[in-house]
């Protein structure tokens, strides 16, 4: 019975790979189009989305996403969430319409097709690297002006399988501070359970998403950079303990 599981499983990551490549391979011309200046981003960003469905359902998976506060049109804000699993890019440009720009981790720029749009559209931090960092604060504060958002997966990384969810690095917060945007807070119940990275595990099912309300940074100052993280891990913390029971 194992062997089949285990053959399920490998068929399964490789059939995610394509999933993720072909599309991109059929809309290559007008991807590469819609990123040769800045202010086409919303276009990309809407055939992002299409790519997003795709491979969701592709891979069986259909999400059910709560809202206790949505996102208005033509306004910024920075989006957090747990990170525990590959799908969690495509969740994310599932459950959110405005667009929005992902801070992330360079490594993934290799990856081929995918990292030649992923390093022009979104803003790769070397975590090594402090200049790398700082640089962040620069490439967001022009998208933000530009009427974009900031998503940011906070915990620096995926935490090893046994954590629920890491400690936050205050990043996002500093930025959602200096730039008065709200913080969204955002819970994914299901993504470690139907697509981690561990390779042998996996399967087609339900996508649990919590959009919670939001919370303002209007009155905020750097000094409360760690109060607002705090608040923030609290609240998907709590949510997570919730969807288990």
């Amino acid at each position: 019975m194992m062997v089949f599981k285990y053959i399920f499983w490998v068929l399964y990551r490789i059939w995610f790979y394509i999933l993720v490549a072909l599309p991109i391979l059929i809309a290559f011309p007008i991807l590469l189009i819609s990123i040769l200046r800045e202010s086409w981003y919303p276009f990309f960003f809407k055939i992002a989305r299409i790519w997003a469905k795709i491979i969701l359902l592709g891979m069986g998976f259909r999400w059910d996403i709560e809202k206790e506060q949505t996102p208005e049109k033509h306004k910024s804000y920075m989006f957090i969430a747990n990170h525990t699993s590959m799908a969690d890019i495509m969740l994310m440009l599932v459950a959110i319409k405005n667009p929005f720009v992902f801070v992330g981790k360079k490594e993934l720029a290799n990856i081929p097709l995918f990292g030649f749009f992923y390093k022009r559209t979104c803003i790769l931090v070397d975590r090594t690297s402090e200049k790398s960092r700082k640089a962040v604060f620069l490439r967001a504060q022009r998208r933000l002006q530009s009427g974009l958002s900031i998503c940011i997966f906070p915990e620096g990384g995926v935490p090893e399988e046994h954590i629920e969810l890491d400690d936050f690095k205050d990043g996002a917060f500093r930025l959602a501070i200096n730039h008065h945007i709200p913080i969204v807070p955002i819970t994914f119940a299901d993504n470690k359970k139907r697509f981690s990275y561990t390779f042998f595990s996996g399967s087609p099912g339900r996508m649990r998403v919590k959009i919670h309300k939001f919370l303002p940074t209007d009155f905020l100052n750097v000094a409360d950079t760690k109060s607002l993280n705090s608040e923030a891990r609290n609240i998907i913390l709590n949510q997570l303990m919730a969807f288990k029971k």
